[in-house]
């Protein structure tokens, strides 16, 4: 997990992408610091520029690892009032639960990873990249806001209310003139 640049701190690491070599990782806690490109996440680089960053503590009793920390990203949205392209800086929470693989039955094996309690790993090392990827997705907004106060579009003439008031072409409306209702 050293990214070759130099010796780590005990107990902390540098990785490049997400998955943990649990060869060099100690019992114990450690702090461990990722980044990666969107593309390596199977995420559109376009849509998440700047990849992706979490800081976790990890912490490994022979073959048990829990990892709990942070993701932060820069996610591209366009907003569902204007349609304006926006930048929206996110900071969320993970957590993963994984033990070495024939520990248990195989039957149990496969519930808890089919519902995503527990992740399994080979000893060795330890992909992080998927549920980094679905921890992301699960946070984006379902309908985002480039602001709160988003005026929207115009709906006779779609012009930019945010812009500030606007004459429609054809319409001496007053809600179109002005953005707002006189009710």
């Amino acid at each position: 997990m050293p990214d070759g640049t130099g010796p780590a701190l005990a107990g902390s690491f540098v990785m490049s992408g997400y998955i943990l070599d649990l060869t060099t990782l100690p019992n114990g806690p450690s702090q461990v610091e990722a980044e990666a490109g969107a593309e390596a996440l199977g995420l559109a680089a376009a849509d998440w520029p700047g990849g992706v960053r979490g800081s976790f503590g990890v912490e490994k009793t022979a073959d048990r690892i829990s990892v709990r920390g942070t993701l932060e990203a820069r996610a591209r949205l366009e907003c569902v009032g204007c349609l304006t392209v926006f930048e929206q800086p996110m900071r969320v929470p993970f957590e993963v639960f994984a033990e070495r693989s024939g520990t248990g039955s195989r039957r149990d094996e496969e519930a808890l990873d089919r519902d995503a309690y527990m992740k399994f790993h080979d000893g060795r090392r330890l992909d992080l990249g998927p549920d980094v990827r679905e921890t992301l997705l699960l946070e984006m907004p379902i309908a985002p806001r480039c602001r709160e106060d988003c005026a929207g579009l115009c709906p006779v003439c779609g012009a930019d209310r945010n812009l500030g008031p606007h004459d429609c072409p054809g319409t001496r409306n007053e809600e179109s003139i002005h953005g707002g209702s006189q009710a």
